[in-house]
């Protein structure tokens, strides 16, 4: 697993400021992620969600997509992503509810067959 701060380890006066860090965006991707097979979480002018969602089609996977802002917008909010799932780029790609990783991880789902296992 990885390495997080332990609760104990935050001052109780921040301790809400730092559970509740844009959590609006974190408790829609949770919920998507829950309710959806496949879920591809985006963003504006990165080629990479396009790429996976582009894979995606090419395999005949149905999926929904969330973007949320671009190079120059909304980086807070999508910071909040980044610490929610300890990955640091875009796209963030579940399967099940489950985080997969990005563009490369859904590519080698796809092309060695998993991804039709984790979806049966």
């Amino acid at each position: 697993m990885r390495n997080v701060l332990p609760e104990a380890k935050i001052h109780p006066a921040i301790a809400d400021k730092v559970a509740n860090y844009h959590r609006d965006i974190v408790d829609e991707v949770q919920s998507a992620a829950a309710t959806s097979d496949v879920l591809v979480v985006g963003m504006k002018q990165n080629p990479f969600p396009r790429k996976a969602c582009a894979a995606l089609k090419a395999a005949g996977v149905d999926f929904k997509y969330l973007e949320y802002g671009s190079y120059l917008g909304e980086w807070r909010r999508r910071s909040a992503l980044k610490m929610w799932t300890g990955w640091p780029t875009f796209p963030m790609v579940f399967v099940k509810g489950q985080f997969v990783g990005g563009c490369e991880e859904i590519k080698q789902l796809i092309d060695k067959g998993e991804l039709k296992q984790l979806l049966s």
